[in-house]
């Protein structure tokens, strides 16, 4: 018998990928903000599982690992002056890093690598989102793991945290600011997911003003009622149904810690009781892995301050396991 070497994550991967020129590699966007919601240290996030040793691991999997330059950036990028526009809170902060994360993304998506992006609050996603559709166009499918909707506009905020708004901007929704546009805000995205390529899983907090969105605009959301009624590989399922029914569109996957229970990822900084399940949340990963459409992964609202040292080492485990399940780690 000759010697033969098992295949590698990457490798299989790589064979099963529909979209990646370049699948063995993985370009990673570390993103070091909380200017999206009011509460410190989730820029700490990436530094943490960095820290915690994401990138070896990732490497441990038979992936090379781009590495976008200069993450210090993030937090030097602060105006010194940035005060509230139509109720939204540090708006030029948001609006100056997540352009540079749409610059970032795109960069590793036309290079045909698989890009993932560590955050950082979830307003990032805005810049996550434009970067993977310059490259994939209205064809890109998002899969969003969260609690939380994260589609309220700026007029429907209650709060003003642009982490609360993603959606609502790279879907078009939000309603025409005389003072954004006067300000030169945010004019740079423009409309780049379809609604009817977007599906939720996981949600459980939403705001009055949200549901009324998604209701108006029918768009496609899994509570954690369906996960309780039909059981999450159902669940999965049917919104890759949804969005992708013949699994032949690109994915991006953007998973927000908070989708999981507090018992699992306490170090949050908007935990909601009767989240996804350890398993719940890296089977989601695991499933959409085997798709081969991933083109796209966020993981974000990793909060380091928030908690005593094991909830911060049980947050991070958790987040850089989700993030190589979603590389094709799988159990066997």
């Amino acid at each position: 018998m000759g010697n033969s070497t098992a295949p590698t994550d990457a490798q299989l991967m790589s064979r099963r990928s529909k979209f990646l020129e370049n699948g063995t590699t993985v370009g990673v966007t570390c993103v070091p903000f909380s200017g999206g919601q009011p509460k410190g240290g989730v820029d700490d996030g990436p530094v943490e599982m960095v820290r915690f040793g994401i990138l070896d691991q990732i490497q441990g999997m038979g992936y090379d690992v781009e590495l976008s330059d200069n993450m210090d950036k993030y937090r030097s990028m602060r105006p010194a002056n940035d005060p509230p526009v139509d109720n939204l809170k540090n708006p030029r902060y948001v609006d100056l890093a997540t352009r540079r994360v749409a610059e970032q993304v795109q960069a590793h998506c036309s290079k045909g690598r698989i890009a993932v992006t560590l955050g950082g609050d979830h307003s990032i996603a805005m810049g996550t989102l434009v970067g993977s559709s310059a490259v994939y166009g209205d064809d890109l499918c998002v899969v969003w793991i969260d609690a939380h909707a994260d589609i309220n506009t700026p007029s429907s905020t209650e709060s003003g945290n642009l982490h609360g708004c993603p959606l609502s901007f790279v879907l078009g929704l939000c309603e025409p600011s005389e003072a954004l546009s006067t300000a030169g805000l945010f004019d740079w995205i423009k409309p780049c997911v379809r609604k009817d390529r977007l599906v939720y899983i996981g949600l459980r907090d939403v705001d009055s003003g949200e549901k009324e969105i998604l209701r108006k605009h029918g768009i496609k959301a899994f509570s954690m009622h369906d996960v309780d009624k039909h059981g999450i590989g159902k669940v999965v399922e049917m919104a890759l149904d949804h969005v992708n029914k013949d699994r032949l569109l690109p994915i991006h996957m953007s998973f927000d810690v908070d989708a999981l229970d507090p018992t699992v990822a306490p170090a949050t900084g908007t935990p909601v009781r009767g989240g996804l399940t350890f398993r719940e949340g890296h089977y989601i990963c695991e499933a959409v892995a085997e798709t081969g459409c991933l083109v796209a992964l966020d993981l974000v609202e990793v909060n380091p301050t928030l908690g005593d040292p094991e909830s911060l080492r049980q947050t991070v485990a958790v987040g850089c396991s989700l993030v190589r399940c979603s590389l094709g780690e799988s159990l066997l």
